[in-house]
């Protein structure tokens, strides 16, 4: 998550201050938010990525226009529905970003 504007201060701190708590309830298996921000009780790959929680790590790294968080497994079944979530986050919030997967 970034702002547009490097001079909005506030919103970028809002980010730096919102990614950190979600890495730390993704950790903990916890997918509550994202589904009441998409008003839905599932959203694709929570249920995969809550029955694997042990193989994956949520990173938060701070950027210089907000913030991100890393989701980084070796587990295939985990890393499968990380790409669902994903995906599903770009549709849903109308990010642009692409979905295609491209090796590291």
């Amino acid at each position: 998550m970034s702002v547009n504007d490097p001079a909005d201060t506030r919103n970028r701190d809002a980010i730096r201050s919102h990614l950190p708590h979600i890495a730390m309830m993704f950790g903990g298996g916890n997918f509550d938010a994202p589904m009441l921000v998409h008003d839905s009780t599932s959203v694709p790959g929570t249920r995969a990525m809550t029955q694997r929680q042990g193989a994956i790590r949520y990173q938060y790294v701070e950027t210089a226009t907000g913030g991100r968080m890393d989701i980084v497994t070796s587990d295939l079944t985990a890393l499968a529905a990380a790409h669902q979530f994903l995906k599903f986050q770009i549709a849903d919030h109308e990010t642009g970003d692409a979905t295609t997967v491209r090796p590291r």
